[in-house]
């Protein structure tokens, strides 16, 4: 499988606005805590792959119902729901998203970007039943952990596109659209039409980043 993104820095809440005149449906809202791997046997920086153990935690509406851009907060001061509870979209109408689990985790394999015109990758993700015998997999076999990227992300789905609204912590806000594909040959047709949809949100897709998350984040220093 090929995963084809495209990644732009933006203002969340201006394109979160733009969003609700498409017919884009909004899916879920979740803080991502990502920890990287380094490998015993060879530079994953070098070779330009990436390991990684991601645990989602399903949050608030990133909207907000003051629409302000905050999270909206379970009234204990966190933005977690970790009780299963039904929670709303923020969007006025009352939609619910029901059984939210308390949290799950992928462990990712991403290999080498395959082209300058976007961030296509190869890719193989898979949710893990328990996060902490995952890490002790890793640990067992020699891989260390790098680097951990703290997110919120906001998911639409438009037009067969996965589209998200990140804040990144240390990092920024940024919008990326992606979309897999099973062969090599339906790459640039993806690719083109997530041009189009960057457009339609008045978005430049030419003043994409082709930086992951991480190596902004360990570019910033912090």
């Amino acid at each position: 499988m090929y995963e084809v993104e495209l990644k732009v820095a933006a203002d969340v809440a201006a394109v979160r606005d733009r969003l609700a005149s498409t017919d884009a449906d909004r899916l879920e809202a979740i803080r991502q805590v990502d920890t990287y791997y380094d490998a015993p046997d060879r530079d994953f920086a070098a070779t330009d792959e990436a390991l990684r153990v991601r645990v989602e935690h399903p949050i608030a509406d990133v909207g907000g119902e003051d629409g302000d851009g905050t999270d909206a907060e379970n009234g204990d001061g966190t933005d977690e729901y970790g009780d299963g509870t039904d929670i709303e979209n923020g969007d006025g109408n009352g939609t619910e998203i029901d059984d939210v689990p308390t949290s799950r985790t992928k462990v990712t394999y991403k290999g080498p970007l395959l082209e300058e015109a976007s961030k296509t990758r190869e890719e193989h993700e898979t949710v893990v039943a328990d996060g902490e015998e995952m890490a002790a997999i890793l640990d067992g076999l020699g891989y260390t952990p790098a680097a951990t990227v703290e997110k919120r992300r906001e998911f639409y789905r438009i037009d067969g596109y996965t589209l998200t609204l990140d804040r990144v912590d240390d990092v920024g806000e940024f919008v990326e659209i992606e979309r897999d594909v099973e062969t090599v040959d339906g790459i640039e047709a993806a690719r083109d039409r997530a041009r189009e949809l960057l457009r339609e949100l008045g978005l430049d897709p030419d003043d994409q980043i082709r930086t992951s998350y991480l190596g902004l984040l360990l570019a910033a220093d912090v």
